[in-house]
């Protein structure tokens, strides 16, 4: 049987895991056992953590509505439901974009809703 050689293979592998946990603390970064556990770990979490991030910002815009709807007289689902209603079709991230930067046009849209 012919000898099978695979150090470059090898090396490749562990330096591109290596490269992967660099900046870990410890060994996490130095020993390619304990790093490639690290860096397991790490992709899966920024995997969760991709799909998590769009669940907050929702609610991050849903707690700003919320706060200038009420500071406008309306709760949030009042207002929503008022802006369905009257078919404005407008995504909550804009919503809340113009409830921070624009409350002028904010308390016009609450008004034209109604």
């Amino acid at each position: 049987m012919v000898r099978v050689k695979r150090g470059n293979v090898a090396r490749r592998r562990r330096n591109k895991i290596l490269t992967l946990a660099s900046g870990y603390r410890g060994a996490h970064s130095i020993l390619f056992r304990i790093a490639n556990q690290q860096v397991m770990k790490a992709l899966r979490y920024s995997y969760i953590g991709r799909k998590q991030k769009k669940r907050i910002f929702r609610r991050i815009w849903i707690s700003r509505i919320n706060a200038a709807s009420r500071f406008n007289g309306l709760s949030y689902s009042q207002l929503i439901h008022q802006l369905k209603k009257s078919n404005i079709d407008i995504n909550r991230k804009m919503l809340s974009q113009i409830a921070v930067l624009d409350s002028s046009a904010f308390k016009s849209l609450v008004q034209s809703s109604n």
